[in-house]
């Protein structure tokens, strides 16, 4: 079962925590940042299939989209 949006900016939100301890190793902090960087892909492709699906047929029927 896929990460909801919020439980990835919840988990993004701890990568940040961990990645501004300085006392978290380089090598941890790379892996850290790697992490994060595939989880922002995935919250990033979640929002663009929601942005894709707001579509509002216009008066003369034709499908516009929203901006969030």
């Amino acid at each position: 079962m896929a990460k909801t949006l919020e439980a990835s900016f919840e988990e993004l939100e701890q990568i940040i925590g961990q990645l501004e301890n300085p006392e978290v190793s380089l090598d941890d902090s790379f892996k850290l940042y790697n992490a994060g960087m595939k989880l922002l892909k995935s919250c990033n492709d979640s929002i663009d299939k929601v942005e894709k699906k707001i579509l509002v047929l216009s008066e003369e029927g034709d499908q516009t989209e929203h901006e969030l």
